[in-house]
């Protein structure tokens, strides 16, 4: 006699063995504040869609407020007329303005 290790879906209730079986990772949700692991049979990780194309961004309000925020490129594309050309001036990260070298001007 084996023992042999069964999970079940969340999403759909059945059962079967360990490696018909993935892990999903809800990490964030209106309805949690923490991240939370579904398992589901891989036959239902269809069902998750992913979106091409898509900008994450991260939004910081006087005070310290952030948020992140996911929008489609092409919506991101629209706020701007010439949106390639406005990333390509940005500053980035670091602070540094593009266009800009770093030493003492001695050379």
């Amino acid at each position: 006699m084996a023992i042999v290790p069964m999970k079940k879906s969340d999403l759909n209730g059945e059962v079967g063995p360990d490696e018909e079986f993935a892990q999903v990772v809800v990490r964030e949700h209106p309805n949690t504040d923490q991240p939370k692991v579904l398992d589901v049979q891989i036959k239902e990780v269809e069902q998750f869609k992913t979106i091409d194309d898509l900008v994450m961004l991260e939004v910081t309000i006087p005070g310290g407020e952030k948020r992140e925020v996911a929008m489609r490129l092409a919506d991101f594309n629209k706020l701007a007329p010439d949106m390639p050309t406005v990333l390509k001036n940005a500053r980035g990260t670091r602070g540094r303005v593009p266009g800009t070298r770093v030493g003492n001007g001695n050379g």
